[in-house]
């Protein structure tokens, strides 16, 4: 008699498969929907937004390490860039590295260097990569990735408040560091808050000329696309010109060409490390594992939200299992771990939208979905489905390609030859700072919790009658609203101590809290609902199993 095979076994990475198997059949449109214009500024958009923050987050850990210097974090955006665009299922979601990963690594740096007979730091990083990377194989095996279901905007809200906040707190701290040397180099740091401050205002200003009536349609675009790179080349120029080059505002500190920091080599032998440290390195991959698992995991969630009208599949197995495979190449060639990064994945997807006029109001709904642009060409729109009598445009689809996150990471390589090396070296440190504060504010805009908190404060004859909002009691919204704070201050309280490693831990936590906590306070069905939702459509919760 055949024997059956087991539930549990017949099971194993069903979710991979399911994914590649959604995917593949667009895998060639993913390349030929590039031919659109969008691209291009999606690139130049997300090149500057990706690459300045990684370095800009990586300062301190490149200063008070000296294990890793610019050209680790520009090879380690190439290699998440390349992995994610070229193989992976969500090529939107953009990979590099960002601000918890450096707090993390920094925090290990710190505890090994207290110890009398410490590691190597560089082959003690390595295994916890290597334990990472097995429980990131083991999560897109079992199907972990379903616990992505419970994940709803209330945990995706204080997640994206706390990282606003961690980018507004390192551009206080790029600014306050060029305080630190001595009293010649004044001048340098305060021409560097001008600078900073000169950065947000440009980005701003460009963005907000984007939203008016005037100029043409065309031009406010152009503003929207590139007012962020426009205002940094700008402002870097104005460090140049007259009494503001006088001063020598301190720059980024780039090394050699292609060059790892030190002139190690760039493979890092992590196979030499004593056993004892190779066991003591494991829970540091569990935290990280967590890390990774709720950051970009959620980082994916917010960059196939539901206000992008998104025609391919996801896949978050599958490329959980890839995360796998760059955190473990991380550690074998010594350079931080790339993970997705918010706010720059739902900047991409923005980026690549197409505006058009609404749907006709009078089509029924199978209508309006046989008339919408094409999954494979999103950029040819049928006149005929679109409302004439609407002057307002809104997003009709997404140019959903591969190319825009491939050129941006291959800009990163480009990055590292020499001349282009001493460009980058050209770019002071308060401009970055003042990059920082733009995104920070600018991601704080539309994040949930700030929506809910100018609401409170807008006058009530003032507010639209169909504002969702007004049918929940104030106490109760305020009540809502207070967990959301309490749980960032608590992670965002945590990071700033010696405890920083687990601040993985706290952010995870957010899932159960909505989960269980949540819904034995006194708020009604109709009331958590307009509070809280899923974060992406349900087209893309198909890939974890649909949602609550």
């Amino acid at each position: 008699m055949r024997k059956r095979t087991p539930r549990l076994v017949r099971k194993l990475g069903t979710g991979i498969l399911q994914d590649v198997r959604a995917r593949i059949p667009w895998y060639r449109s993913d390349w030929t929907d590039a031919w659109n214009y969008r691209v291009i500024p999606a690139t130049a958009l997300i090149f500057f937004a990706n690459v300045l923050p990684g370095i800009a987050f990586s300062l301190d850990l490149i200063e008070t390490t000296a294990q890793y210097g610019v050209a680790e974090v520009l090879i380690s955006s190439f290699m998440a860039a390349f992995i994610f665009s070229v193989f992976g299922a969500q090529p939107l979601t953009i990979v590099g590295v960002t601000g918890p990963i450096t707090v993390f690594n920094k925090t290990i740096y710190d505890i090994i260097e207290r110890q009398p007979d410490g590691p190597n730091y560089l082959q003690f990083v390595g295994w916890v990569y290597l334990w990472a990377a097995i429980f990131h194989w083991i999560t897109a095996v079992l199907n972990w990735c379903n616990f992505l279901k419970y994940v709803t905007l209330f945990s995706c809200d204080t997640f994206g408040f706390y990282v606003s906040w961690v980018y507004l707190q390192y551009g206080v701290q790029v600014v306050t560091r060029q305080f630190s040397g001595s009293s010649s180099d004044l001048d340098g740091a305060l021409v560097g808050i001008i600078l900073a401050l000169l950065m947000v205002v440009a980005s701003f200003l460009f963005q907000t000329l984007s939203e008016t009536t005037y100029f043409h349609r065309h031009v406010r675009r152009f503003f929207a696309d590139y007012g962020m790179p426009i205002s940094l080349v700008a402002t870097t120029g104005m460090a140049y010109w007259g009494r503001f080059n006088a001063t020598n505002p301190i720059t980024l500190p780039v090394g050699g060409a292609f060059r790892a920091a030190n002139g190690r080599d760039w493979l890092v032998r992590f196979w030499q490390l004593d056993g004892k440290w190779v066991g003591i390195a494991l829970p540091f991959g569990i935290v990280l594992w967590i890390l990774f698992f709720f950051d970009h995991n959620v980082s994916s969630l917010i960059a196939q939200g539901s206000q992008f009208p998104l025609r391919k599949p996801p896949g978050f197995h599958y490329d959980f299992f890839l995360l796998g495979i760059s955190t473990f190449i991380a550690g074998l060639i010594g350079v931080p771990a790339p993970n997705g990064l918010i706010p720059q994945a739902p900047i991409h997807t923005t980026s690549l939208l197409v505006m058009g006029r609404p749907l006709k109001k009078d089509m029924d709904e199978e209508e309006q979905i046989s008339r919408t642009p094409s999954r494979t060409m999103t950029k040819h729109i049928d006149e005929k489905s679109l409302d004439p009598s609407s002057q307002q445009e809104v997003a009709v689809a997404v140019v959903e390609q591969r190319v825009s996150n491939l050129a941006q990471g291959a800009l990163c390589l480009v990055l590292l030859s020499g001349p282009f090396l001493h460009v980058l070296g050209l770019i002071p440190r308060g401009v970055l700072a003042g990059l920082f504060w733009f995104m920070g504010a600018d991601a704080l805009q539309g994040n949930g919790i700030t929506l809910k908190l100018l609401f409170l404060l807008r006058d009530k004859s003032l507010t639209p009658p169909n504002e969702p909002l007004r049918e929940v009691r104030k106490s109760r919204l305020l009540l809502f609203v207070t967990v959301q704070l309490i749980a960032f201050g608590t992670t965002f309280a945590i990071t700033q101590t010696i405890a920083a490693i687990g601040f993985p831990v706290v952010i995870l936590l957010l899932v159960p809290l909505r989960a269980l906590l949540i819904p034995r306070l006194p708020f009604t069905p109709e009331e958590l609902s307009i509070l809280d939702g899923p974060t992406a459509s349900p087209f893309t919760m198909e890939s974890v199993g649909g949602s609550l």
